[in-house]
């Protein structure tokens, strides 16, 4: 059997990130970046505006009174993401915890999924399993504690 065949493909079709240089990311001045962090860090992350499957970056820029290069620059290099993987990022950190919280057992993976910001159960599955490794359904056998 050839090796290519003994490779167990990924259940999702997942790219691998490209790194890509905007020259407009250098022109934004250290203070401002540093004063949209708090700022998206606020909106994005205590507020919980990732649970909004609707929300866009035009519409956090339009929160901030900023443009959405600024905060595309400054979640670029500040958080080392993209916008969405910001997003997902913290959907999956929630969606984590309630899939193994008592209170939330009786709810099923793709509610979870809505709870957590995302718009369907194929997005919440890809993103899951390219954050942790692992389908959400396997996440929540593994890590349920059963008393």
């Amino acid at each position: 059997m050839e090796d290519s065949k003994k490779e167990k493909k990924p259940p999702y079709n997942i790219k691998e990130k490209n790194e890509k240089q905007a020259a407009y990311r250098s022109l934004i001045r250290a203070e401002l970046a540093d004063e949209l962090f708090d700022k998206i860090l606020n909106l994005v992350v205590a507020e919980k505006k990732y649970r909004d499957p609707e929300f866009s970056a035009k519409e956090l820029a339009k929160e901030l009174n900023t443009n959405t290069r600024y905060i595309s620059a400054v979640i670029n290099s500040r958080f080392k993401m993209n916008f969405s993987c910001l997003l997902n990022e913290y959907r999956i950190k929630e969606a984590q915890h309630k899939l193994t919280d008592k209170r939330f057992q009786g709810l099923t993976i793709e509610e979870i999924g809505k709870m957590v910001g995302f718009a369907n159960r194929q997005s919440f599955y890809a993103s899951f399993y390219r954050v942790v490794g692992e389908t959400p359904n396997n996440y929540r056998r593994k890590h349920t504690i059963i008393k």
